[in-house]
């Protein structure tokens, strides 16, 4: 698997971020009873930004992880390239 990078994580941090999408994957689905129910469309809305801030959360927990683990790990280990990187993710958020 050349080219490809992992992240290890303790248990502790796969269990928080699964239940922060099991969070998400419920608010999808009451959204989709709420379409099957015709909720008036300012209740959806009002749903789908609440998944949106949810994710956008979750989201930056795994960037400030990711700063602070990897990119500072590479950095370490004379990895200075790993600023490309950075520089591309941050792009991709904005």
């Amino acid at each position: 698997m050349e080219g490809k990078k992992f992240t290890h994580r303790t248990e502790e941090e796969k269990q928080y971020i699964k239940k922060r999408l099991n969070i998400v994957e419920g608010q999808i689905k009451g959204i989709k009873q709420m379409i099957d129910d015709d909720r008036y469309c300012d209740d959806v809305l009002t749903q789908l930004l609440a998944v949106n801030k949810s994710i956008e959360s979750l989201e930056n927990s795994i960037l400030e992880s990711h700063l602070e683990k990897c990119i500072k790990k590479q950095i370490e280990e004379g990895k200075p390239e790993v600023t490309d990187e950075i520089m591309g993710l941050f792009k991709k958020f904005r």
